[in-house]
């Protein structure tokens, strides 16, 4: 089916979505304006205003589930959450997606898998788990109904 979305169709909007998280960073870092190109990725890319979304960030403790816009701006670049430092801040130099596993339906794709943050320090990588469940907007574009990130389990 035409509409259906597709694994490229994932693949894509997350490397868009690494894309934008690097982006921020290093508006910040120049002083651009980081601030609205926050406000325009959570826009974009997560489904608020458009479906409830479900997202609880990778480090996020105190307030693990940011079922609200601003909750999840604050992840990204610090604000109506204290505990939160501005994850998109950090001024990451590389974010990449390792393996992937899909459900892919008609109009709802879920993704789990491997992400991996590289700083200016090429030698450091962080590896991270994730799920994300994807819709389309009115406009057929994939945005984030489901975001779960965690640190992989370092043993007992």
């Amino acid at each position: 089916m035409k509409n259906k979305i597709s694994k490229e169709d994932v693949i894509n909007a997350q490397r868009l979505w690494a894309d934008n998280v690097i982006q921020i960073g290093d508006l910040y870092a120049n002083n651009g304006d980081y601030k609205k190109a926050a406000y325009d990725f959570v826009s974009n890319f997560y489904a608020y205003g458009f479906s409830n979304v479900l997202f609880k960030p990778t480090l996020a403790s105190e307030s693990q589930f940011r079922l609200k816009f601003d909750d999840a701006l604050s992840y990204f670049i610090g604000g109506s959450i204290i505990e939160d430092k501005g994850f998109a801040l950090k001024i990451w130099k590389k974010i990449r997606f390792g393996d992937r596993y899909f459900i892919l339906e008609e109009n709802t794709a879920l993704v789990m898998g491997n992400y991996y943050f590289q700083t200016s320090n090429v030698s450091q990588e962080f590896k991270v788990e994730y799920t994300f469940g994807y819709i389309k907007n009115n406009n057929g574009e994939l945005i984030i109904n489901l975001h779960h990130s965690s640190l992989p389990h370092q043993g007992d």
